[in-house]
Order: structure tokens, then sequence, then C-alpha cells
């Protein structure tokens, strides 16, 4: 017999998906069958597996240790090795970053290395998490950033955390402004709207005024400083699609400093030149929570700022 305490991370679900990853090599079948003959029980009594899992809920399985270990599997985790990452907020719930330019969000490929593996480093060394909590609850992130594009992303470091987090930006119930280095001289501020399109095969997408064509896309722009060749914006996502500043400002004439895929090469490679830019001059600047309840209620009216990088900095100035 085996006995599983619930914890904080693993509370909130179903009892049956936890079971999943639980007994990540066994079918469904197998699952719901040891729940039939009470071979895993729920706090000593029997369930279906629809049953929400809470804080401090006991799980007995009455199985052969051998049978246990074959069906949970010998998952090999692999750690990344810490780095120093720069944390804007953290709490019991949730981790706010500034991803620097050139990081993944997700991984491509499974060697790669993102954020998310960099994360869990993080609270594997803070003694947030252990590796045996990792068999049923893994962090990562709620929203993602461009590999080039640097500033705020935000991870649920509880199970409740994640889901409350990915709840508010797929309900867009936070304001979420970035900073932009343009090419062009903006005086005036202005919301653009269009219809997005997306090449898959090139991984690039375009923008057209016609409703048939793509999404509609919505973004909101206001100038902060500017010169002869170049302005600041500060930008606002009234809706959130990939690529979307980028190639929305492209579309009107200002591409962003430093974006080859969408921008102007020349004044890319001046830039380059003087400046030793290597990454599109984007940056995810600002979160603004208005009244949020539930487990994240202490963001309730707060600003969170994530600083610019060096380079972003030396432009400006």
């Amino acid at each position: 017999m085996q006995k599983i305490n619930i914890t904080k991370n693993e509370a909130g679900q179903r009892f049956d998906k936890f079971l999943f990853k639980y007994f990540k090599e066994a079918p469904s079948s197998f699952i719901y069958k040891m729940l039939r003959k009470k071979n895993i029980v729920l706090n000593g009594k029997k369930s279906d597996g629809k049953d929400k899992l809470k804080e401090d809920d006991t799980i007995k399985v009455f199985m052969a240790d051998e049978t246990i270990a074959k069906f949970r599997g010998n998952e090999l985790l692999e750690i990344a090795k810490p780095i120093d990452l720069e944390i804007i907020h953290e709490d019991e719930n949730v981790v706010f970053i500034n991803k620097p330019s050139g990081m993944l969000s997700q991984k491509a490929t499974d060697s790669d290395v993102s954020i998310n593996e960099y994360l869990i480093s993080y609270l594997i060394n803070s003694g947030v998490l252990s590796e045996e909590d990792l068999k049923t609850f893994k962090p990562s992130i709620c929203n993602r950033l461009d590999r080039n594009t640097s500033g705020l992303i935000v991870a649920g470091k509880s199970l409740a955390g994640l889901q409350e987090m990915s709840r508010m930006f797929k309900e867009r119930t936070m304001d979420k402004y970035y900073l932009a280095l343009v090419k062009g001289n903006v005086k005036d501020s202005m919301t653009i709207k269009g219809y997005l399109s997306k090449d898959a095969d090139r991984n690039k997408v375009f923008i057209n005024e016609k409703e048939t064509e793509g999404q509609y896309i919505e973004t909101k722009y206001e100038p902060l400083k500017y010169k002869e060749d170049i302005t600041l914006l500060k930008v606002k996502l009234i809706t959130g699609k990939p690529h979307q500043i980028r190639a929305h400002l492209a579309s009107i004439g200002h591409p962003i400093i430093g974006d080859y895929k969408y921008g102007n090469k020349n004044i890319n490679n001046q830039y380059k030149k003087v400046y030793g830019i290597e990454n599109q001059m984007l940056h995810s600047w600002q979160l603004v929570f208005g009244e949020v309840s539930g487990v994240c209620n202490n963001l309730s009216g707060r600003t969170f700022t994530a600083p610019l990088p060096k380079e972003f900095k030396q432009i400006i100035n």
C-alpha cells in the first residue's frame, strides 16, 4: 500500500487527472478499474475520479510496489543549470521574471533550454519545489514573448496561481504595456486596427485591412521621445497575437529597430554598428492589474515594471 498526501500545488484538480499524471504509464482504463475496485481510494472512500482534490486530502493505493513502480515510470528529470533570473515579483502562487532577449519562452526542440526550465531550476534551488513534486505538477509560464523580445514573463508557481494567471491572460483582464524603439518620427498617439494572417512555414505574419483575411487585431501606441530618425513608443496590446506589435508597426512604416524579419535592414545595420544591438528593441515593460479576486488577490491595483536592457537604455539616453 502507498499513501499520497495532497499538497497545495496538487489541490484544485480532478482526482482522475491527478492519477493520470501520477501513473503516467498506465492506461486510463486501468485507472478507472482501480477506482471501481477500490484499489485506489480518496480519504478512505470510493471515488469515480471526478472529485476535486483539496490540500491535505489522502489517497491510498492498494497495489504491489512493483506495479506502482511500473506504472509510474522511470522519468529522468534533467534540471537546468541555475542562472541568475531577474525576479520582479514573487509570492506563493506566481513569479514575475524579466526575461532577457535571446532566451526562449518555451522549448522549440527537446534539446532547448527555455525560461520554463530555468524557472524550475530556480524553484528547486530555492527549496520551494522538490524533484518529487515535479512528477505531479510543473510550474510554467502563462504568457509568451518572442525569443528576441525582452521583459515581463509571468509564471505560475502553484497550480492555483498557474490556472488563475492563465485565465487572466486569456480573458485579458490586465493591461499589458510594451516599449518599442521604431524607425521614423512619430508625434501623435494612435490606435491602429487590421487583420493578421500567418505563414506557418516562414513563421511570419502579414497585416491587411480586409476582414475576410485573418484575425482582427488592435494596437494602441503613444510616443514618449523622438528625434530625427527614431521614436520611443509606449505600446498597449488591445488584442494579443503572435508578432502583432512587430508586424503592425512595420505595416504603417515604423518598424522596430533591430527587427530583421519585419524591419528596415539599413537602419538596423546602422544601430547594430553603433550600439552593438543583436535583437529587436521591443520590451514587455509593465503589467497593470485592476481588481483581482481569488488566490491572486494580492495583485489587485498593482503595477509591475521590468527594467530595460542596457542596449535599450543606451539608445534612449
